[in-house]
Formats: structure tokens, C-alpha cells, sequence
């Protein structure tokens, strides 16, 4: 099975307008565009009844206390862990890409509340289904931005990080149509429930950073 983009190469750097945040000059950071990236696949398996997406942050610090302060920067060494961007199930065989802002457009404080998204058709019982991300329990002690966060919202690493976020979207060929979840679940959750059903996987990875001084040297390599 094949996945690319349009929007950015696989080992490459993700361009802002699909992040939640980019670098600001003068207050650090800012909220981005928040545009899901464009995605195609081709070469599904023979038996495949449904396709799962999902988008993963491998780098994630464990210690959030750490994060985004101006007194000391997150170091590169600190325990890290997944935080899921995007979790997309039930996707039918008739569907083989995604539109560059398709699912999320902009930021959505509070989170985008829509669990599921109907056939692009109109048609048919099924639906394709969007799990809530991990800006859920990020945002929980937030009273501005705290919700379900559902469906894609895109990188926001600490901007004190000294390491390069690496994100993973990975897709899955699946033998059923219609994954075993609540409507609420999780990116957890949604990876846990596919494991006895896979009949092939692809993924890109792709690199984001909001530390200024890692994207300055991310361009000037020599630098």
C-alpha cells in the first residue's frame, strides 16, 4: 500500500498551515490554519473492507510541567510519549484521498464537536468516524480552550523544545468495515481495536518545530 501528500514529502518539514500553532517574532507563537494536510493512497489489498488514519506525535514530552517555559528549555534527553492528532476510522474503499483542509480548516477553541462525518456522498448507513485527539486532555484545565477536540488538529510542540517533533500519518487496511468503538473513543483506544484486522499499513513521517532557533538551523543546516 502507498500513502503520500501533496503537501509535504515524506523526511521533510510540514508546512505551518497545517500546524495548530507557527512561530510568532514577537509573542512566540500564534494560532496557524490548522488545515489537514492532503493525503492519497493507492495498492489496497485484496480484502480489504475499510481503511483507519491516524496522525502521532512520537515525541510528546511525558512532563507537561516542562513545557513552554521561558526559564529553561525541554530538554532533549526528557521522556517523551504519543499524543494523537487524528484519529479517522471506517474510511470506505471508494475513498482515496483527502482534501487539504477537508476535515479542519482553522482552529476551533473548545474543539471541533462533531464525532462523526457522514459519506462524502450523502449516502449509505455508515459513516466515517473521528475520534477526540489529545488537545482534549491538554486543554482540560483551560477554561478559554477546554473540550472535545475532534477530528484533526495539527502540531503544537512546546516552543522551548530542543527536540524535532516527528509526525507519523499512518493508514490502515483493514478486514472489517466498521471498527468495534463507542462513539466517543480515543486515538488509544482507536489503535488498540485495530490489531487482529490488518492487512497492510503505510505511513509518512514529516517534521514540525515552533523553537525558533531549531527552525533557523532546520534552514540554514550550515548555519
Amino acid at each position: 500500500m502507498r500513502l503520500w501528500s501533496e503537501n509535504f514529502r515524506h523526511g521533510g518539514l510540514l508546512p505551518a498551515r497545517h500546524a495548530f500553532a507557527e512561530i510568532d517574532p514577537a509573542s512566540r507563537v500564534r494560532l496557524a490554519a490548522n488545515h489537514n494536510p492532503h493525503l492519497a493512497w493507492d495498492e489496497v489489498p485484496n480484502g480489504t473492507e475499510s481503511l483507519a488514519l491516524f496522525c502521532i506525535d512520537g515525541d510528546a514530552p511525558l512532563d507537561a510541567s516542562l513545557a513552554n517555559r521561558a526559564d529553561q528549555a525541554l530538554p532533549l534527553a526528557s521522556a517523551r510519549g504519543d499524543f494523537f492528532h487524528w484519529s479517522l476510522l471506517d474510511i470506505p474503499l471508494a475513498m482515496r484521498s483527502i482534501a487539504a483542509g477537508q476535515f479542519s480548516s482553522a482552529v476551533t477553541p473548545g474543539g471541533k464537536q462533531a464525532a462523526s462525518v457522514p459519506w462524502l456522498d450523502g449516502s449509505g448507513p455508515n459513516h466515517l468516524r473521528q475520534g477526540v485527539n489529545d488537545y482534549t486532555g491538554w486543554f482540560a484545565g483551560d477554561p478559554q480552550m477546554a473540550g472535545d477536540y475532534h477530528g484533526y488538529d495539527g502540531p503544537c510542540p512546546p516552543w522551548n523544545d530542543e527536540r524535532l517533533h516527528h509526525y507519523l500519518f499512518r493508514l490502515y487496511a483493514l478486514d472489517v468495515p466498521r471498527l468495534a468503538l463507542a462513539d466517543r473513543f480515543t486515538g488509544p483506544q482507536a489503535l488498540a481495536a485495530l490489531y487482529g484486522h490488518i492487512l497492510d499499513e503505510a505511513q509518512l513521517v514529516v517534521a514540525y518545530t515552533l523553537n525558533p532557533e531549531l527552525a533557523l538551523t532546520l534552514r540554514n543546516p550550515n548555519a
